[in-house]
């Protein structure tokens, strides 16, 4: 499911239930110097992401200050994020003249301890290349460096290394529990474009070998994925990143079961097994 960028007034875009990908939220709260913004979300622990902006963020007893160092836009310096947990009452106080907050959740029966994770302990991994059109790089905020500190939730920011390409290719999916091949991870994304006005692809199969849906996605697209293979593409000449949240049915970890049809583009992708090791 596409939903067009548009004026949200610090509404969920995903809210809690939804009936696409219920086990997962997601917000875009915008403030101004002085602002604040207060939320719970019963069943769901979250991470708060200033996308440009500084904030301090309040989760019950714990407070963590000057959040955020990024002005222009998501390329300009390195994220930073809070962990709330499952229902806490979380309060955000914009510190810069203005800021643009990622709020991402995953549904979650465990209650954990809040923390923070700057800059410096970011989980990166870079991997493909410019031959195959895969060049990326991710910067996981909430990744396996916070396992048995987070219930369901990853969080992560995916860039296009370079002008144009491809990005979750080969096709993959994680739409049904049955391990040891994959679990049931439902999947929201938040699309941003250098220059803005870049735009790009995403493709959804539900079938192997059937042809299945795209939409066109610009700065500031969300999509909601519930099943199916989801590679996507940036248009030649400009940047993609994408703010990714993903929430587990019954375990954190990712297990993502790659197409058949395309698996054998396991082999030519410089790094990719290492890449689909930092989700698990």
């Amino acid at each position: 499911m596409h939903i067009p960028p548009h004026d949200n007034r610090n509404e969920p875009i995903v809210s809690a239930d939804n009936d696409c990908v219920p086990l997962t939220y997601f917000n875009i709260v915008k403030l101004r110097e002085g602002e604040g913004f207060e939320y719970s979300v019963p069943g769901y622990e979250t991470c708060i992401v200033p996308a440009t902006g500084t904030i301090d963020v309040s989760v019950g007893n714990f407070s963590f200050h000057r959040l955020g160092n990024r002005t222009r836009d998501v390329w300009d310096g390195e994220p930073e994020g809070v962990y709330a947990p499952t229902g806490a009452s979380v309060i955000l106080t914009c510190r810069s003249k203005q800021t643009e907050v990622f709020v991402a959740g995953a549904r979650c029966d465990e209650v954990f301890e809040p923390f923070d994770v700057r800059s410096d302990q970011l989980d990166v991994v870079q991997y493909g290349s410019d031959e195959t059109k895969t060049h990326r790089k991710i910067k996981h905020i909430l990744g396996q460096n916070q396992a048995g500190r987070v219930g369901r939730l990853l969080v992560s920011e995916l860039f296009t290394v370079g002008k144009g390409g491809w990005s979750g290719f080969p096709s993959h999916k994680h739409d049904t529990d049955r391990l040891p091949v994959e679990t049931r991870h439902d999947e929201t994304y938040n699309f941003r474009f250098r220059p803005r006005y870049g735009s790009g692809l995403q493709m959804l199969q539900r079938e192997d070998n059937l042809p299945g849906d795209a939409y066109h996605i610009v700065d500031g697209s969300t999509i909601c994925l519930d099943r199916g293979y989801h590679p996507c593409v940036a248009l030649p000449g400009y940047e993609m990143y994408y703010f990714t949240i993903l929430g587990g049915l019954s375990q954190r970890g990712l297990v993502q079961y790659f197409q058949p049809t395309h698996s054998e583009q396991l082999k030519t992708i410089p790094g990719i097994l290492d890449m689909v090791a930092k989700f698990k």
